[in-house]
């Protein structure tokens, strides 16, 4: 498939990533919100090397999710595009630190990606720090790994992580073991803040 990208500009850094950095993954797909994703893309991306993975090598379109005058649910509106860096099916959990999962419309059929909740489960087996926000509580419990966990979403949500056996608390971020999550945009600065100490934390153990 042809890359839409052309013709636009990236939104990668222009600096090139060493790829000696521990490599972060990051998981998108059409839908996911901009904020959600390009917020820890560019925090984390200081640090280690944010690796992009979708269904698909391809370009994938970001939505802003915003509060309108006169709407009682969110606005969907079309934000920028993000190009993935490669499919989850070849994603090998070992090669990775640490997974941001961000919310958005796509974690509602990125769920049912067997690839998906096998790198997921994968990684929640190693111990290694993931980063939920908004939506992303879906595809964890799809994966069948926050049974007993406290965890936090937007209130919508709520149902789709206590039917998986959470523990639903609405504070702003909440962290279970290996397992962080925030609830929308306002708690992002505190989310990442907690996930950055985290990753550090954990390569100084097992590094």
């Amino acid at each position: 498939m042809q890359n839409s990208s052309q013709g636009r500009s990236s939104l990668r850094p222009d600096t090139k990533t060493s790829r000696e950095r521990p490599r972060v993954l990051l998981v998108i797909g059409d839908g996911a919100e901009v904020m959600d994703t390009l917020f820890p893309f560019y925090r984390l991306g200081e640090d280690y090397q944010v690796v992009v993975a979708g269904p698909e090598k391809r370009t994938y379109h970001l939505v802003i999710h915003e509060l309108a005058d006169e709407w009682d649910i969110t606005q969907e509106r079309q934000g920028y595009h993000l190009d993935s860096d490669m499919a989850f099916r070849d994603v090998e959990a070992d090669e990775y630190v640490a997974m941001v999962l961000p919310g958005g419309r796509a974690p509602e059929y990125l769920r049912y990606d067997t690839d998906l909740i096998r790198v997921v489960r994968a990684l929640f087996a190693q111990n290694k720090p993931v980063a939920s926000i908004c939506h992303g509580i879906e595809i964890l419990g799809a994966a069948d790994v926050i049974q007993g966990r406290e965890v936090t979403t937007i209130p919508k949500c709520r149902f789709d992580a206590t039917v998986c056996g959470a523990v639903y608390k609405g504070d702003p971020v909440v962290r279970s073991e290996n397992l962080i999550c925030a609830r929308g945009k306002k708690d992002m600065s505190d989310w990442m803040k907690q996930f950055a100490r985290m990753i550090q934390d954990y390569l100084e153990v097992y590094s």
